[in-house]
């Protein structure tokens, strides 16, 4: 291009250009999971920001898609170590595990039940579309003063960012409110609707970025513009299809659930009959073996009832030997009674008898010394007789008379009884030890949207306590002062007006 090229180009110009008939481009399943999945890599390396506690909800959505409903048996801990579900800035962020990150992902994962995958996907872009810095692009401009900015262009509008700040626009010019845009070489103008706003001029630093903007800004606002216009007739009946196939495909995803249902119930139903088979079958082992117990105990209770009753015949044997023992011990303790009775009775003769006798041997004695006594009277008599006789005669007539003690009586005897008294003393040895062993044979034998806010609000308080405030990153800074302030200076709020509510959620 040799010289300087000028280009103004106006939407009302472009409009007369444009055919009056237009094709409706079908998005595909498979370009929609490459659209979900390019996404979803720009949102993990962090070429649009997402605020931790929008992350985890994207994540369980994620989750959602890829591998379904929620079945604890089969998603068990550490099912999702290998996924990259967060950005990294996130999990930096905050002091905690990723076993920690899983339990959380985890808990609203399981919430998704029911969803299916295209539905999951449409959820995640439609919490991924209200992200800041989604679906805008980034274009580095300078104004009249040479202040370098930068011009964000997206399906609501264009907007002019601080370079530092990409999150807060510092002023958005929405598609309903722009009139004409044009370029003259390297210079970019945008004229409001409303004449009382100055005209915004810019400069690119190509003029092939002027060219790229030109054409995004006249797509965008071609769709802008489109989607608030009453639907073709082609396009209502590509509507009416497309409500009949959501339609259908519902009541097949019912019919499939109410079959997957039935299957699970069947499934529970075999299980618990198989449970109780098996069950059945451990109790009819259980009662075997118990019966078998039962066998062996009564054969043991029938030979032990036998050695009982030869025991019981042997103790009535022992018992009867026993008592003839004990009335022998007594008729024996009886005799013995008597028999020291008598001799007691014996022992006191004796005792009397001794008493008299030695009574008696002291009567003799006085006798044997009064008869000692009379003959040596005698003896002294005669004595003086013989010498009055031979006084008398010459030669005695009598011989002198030899003196003879007298003899006791034989029917004294004469013994010495030494002894004070005769006891007898009777142990029943033989009463105690059968007692014993009677009673030793008595022992043998006795022996168990509001809703969502709400959920992205518990998990923010969840998790900020753990937070990092050293790692926070410009955006985070720049989202929680938005946060804080309501979001009163989002990109969202022109297109919240009246003349933007028919906003959709967009598919490219």
């Amino acid at each position: 291009m040799a010289g300087a090229i000028a280009s103004r180009m106006s939407f009302s110009s472009l409009k007369r250009k444009q055919p009056k008939t237009f094709t409706v481009r079908i998005v595909t399943m498979d370009a929609e999971m490459e659209f979900n999945c390019e996404v979803k890599k720009q949102i993990l390396d962090e070429k649009i920001y997402c605020p931790p506690e929008a992350s985890v909800l994207l994540a369980s959505y994620a989750v959602q898609a890829k591998y379904g409903d929620y079945d604890p048996s089969v998603h068990k801990r550490g099912f999702l170590a290998q996924e990259e579900l967060l950005p990294k800035r996130v999990i930096n962020l905050y002091q905690m595990t990723p076993e920690m990150w899983e339990e959380r992902i985890t808990a609203w994962y399981a919430e998704h039940r029911g969803r299916a995958r295209d539905e999951a996907e449409m959820e995640y872009l439609k919490i991924a579309q209200d992200l800041e810095m989604y679906g805008v692009n980034y274009f580095t401009i300078r104004n009249k003063k040479g202040t370098e900015l930068l011009l964000g262009v997206d399906a609501l509008g264009l907007h002019i960012y601080d370079p530092e700040n990409r999150l807060t626009p510092k002023i958005s010019f929405p598609w309903n409110e722009i009139r004409n845009i044009s370029y003259s070489d390297k210079e970019f103008t945008i004229k409001p609707l409303d004449k009382k706003i100055d005209v915004f001029k810019f400069n690119s630093s190509k003029l092939r970025v002027n060219k790229l903007i030109l054409q995004l800004c006249i797509g965008n606002h071609d769709l802008f513009m489109r989607r608030r216009k009453a639907d073709s007739l082609e396009v209502q009946q590509m509507k009416a299809q497309a409500r009949e196939e959501k339609a259908r495909k519902q009541m097949e995803r019912q019919r499939l659930a109410r079959e997957k249902q039935m299957r699970e119930e069947a499934e529970r139903t075999r299980d618990e009959l198989e449970r109780r088979l098996l069950q059945m079958k451990e109790e009819a082992t259980m009662a075997n073996e118990a019966l078998m117990r039962s066998e062996e105990t009564a054969d043991l209770l029938a030979e032990k009832a036998q050695i009982t009753e030869e025991e019981a015949k042997l103790l009535a044997q022992k018992a009867a030997e026993a008592e003839q023992e004990m009335q022998r011990i007594k008729a024996t303790a009886i005799r013995t009674e008597e028999e020291k009775r008598l001799m007691e009775q014996k022992v006191l003769e004796a005792e009397v008898l001794a008493l008299k006798m030695a009574e008696e041997s002291e009567r003799r004695a006085k006798e044997a010394d009064q008869l000692k006594q009379d003959l040596q009277e005698a003896r002294e008599a005669e004595r003086r007789a013989k010498q009055k006789l031979l006084e008398i005669t010459t030669k005695p007539t009598y011989p002198p008379m030899n003196p003879i003690p007298a003899p006791l009586p034989p029917d004294i005897p004469n013994f010495n009884l030494i002894g004070d008294s005769l006891s007898f003393d009777f142990k029943d040895t033989d009463m105690k030890r059968l007692s014993m062993e009677i009673e030793k044979e008595k022992v043998e034998y006795m022996e168990k949207s509001k809703h969502l806010q709400e959920q992205l609000n518990e998990l923010k308080t969840e998790i900020e306590a753990l937070k990092l405030k050293e790692r926070e990153t410009a955006l985070d800074i720049l989202h929680n002062e938005n946060s804080d302030r309501g979001g009163t200076s989002s990109k969202h709020n022109t297109i919240k007006k009246p003349q933007a509510q028919g906003r959709r959620p967009i598919c490219i």
